[in-house]
């Protein structure tokens, strides 16, 4: 009896540990929100096709910004991808919403703003993020 206890005790403890992991359907909902519908972030990190359409099979992978500052200043001329978090881990993309810090490297340049995302929302932004692993 107390080994059938065991496992049953181990294998909720999986499952809930497993569960934990995934993230809710409202945090990917949530980050999907602030990435497409708030940030806007397509209209940088996913390339564009001859006629200015955005190229739905390459969604947020990164590609060329269509615009050039008008004073001269640190620039950016191709935004990374960021579906999947390809550079990032799910904390260290956190950190950088949060405080602007990247790890081993500088802050942003122009024209990626330095977000001061609440945690949640962050949380919920590189959710979805890697929720697009190819």
């Amino acid at each position: 009896m107390r080994d059938l206890t065991m496992s049953v005790l181990a294998a909720t403890l999986v499952a809930g540990v497993a569960a934990a992991a995934e993230p809710a359907a409202e945090e990917l909902a949530r980050g999907k929100y602030l990435v497409e519908e708030a940030g806007q972030c397509q209209d940088c990190h996913t390339p564009r096709g001859p006629r200015g359409e955005l190229v739905k099979d390459q969604w947020l992978l990164g590609g060329e910004l269509g615009f050039k500052p008008t004073a001269p200043m640190p620039w950016m001329p191709v935004a990374p991808p960021i579906a999947g978090l390809p550079t990032l881990t799910h904390e260290q993309a956190v950190r950088f919403l949060v405080t602007g810090e990247r790890p081993g490297k500088p802050r942003v340049t122009p024209p990626m703003p330095e977000y001061r995302f609440s945690k949640a929302d962050a949380q919920a932004i590189a959710s979805y993020l890697k929720s697009l692993a190819k």
